[in-house]
């Protein structure tokens, strides 16, 4: 099956809602009140460009995107865990 018409016109209806949903983010990130707040604003900005990048990987047909896409969803993964474990700790670093 070619996916090219249906990406063709679902990859800039999407991107409109990824851009919105990207500006919302960033304005929680800035205002947050509360640090767990701050930090799923980040999550859910890393885990939606991680999909978005991915996305744009199946429209340009290129498989080297995918590699920094699953770099960043690593990434959000690692910060969650050290964030956590900061908030129960108080304390970074191993041990």
């Amino acid at each position: 099956m070619d996916t090219g018409p249906v990406l063709a016109w679902f990859v800039p209806a999407v991107t409109t809602l990824f851009i919105t949903a990207f500006t919302l983010y960033i304005v929680r990130v800035v205002k947050g009140p509360t640090v767990p707040d701050i930090v799923l604003a980040i999550d859910c900005l890393s885990y939606d460009l991680a999909v978005f990048i991915a996305l744009l990987s199946l429209y340009y047909g290129t498989p080297f995107l995918i590699i920094g896409a699953l770099l960043l969803s690593l990434w959000a993964y690692v910060f969650d865990v050290f964030v956590s474990k900061y908030l129960l700790k108080k304390e970074l670093g191993g041990g």
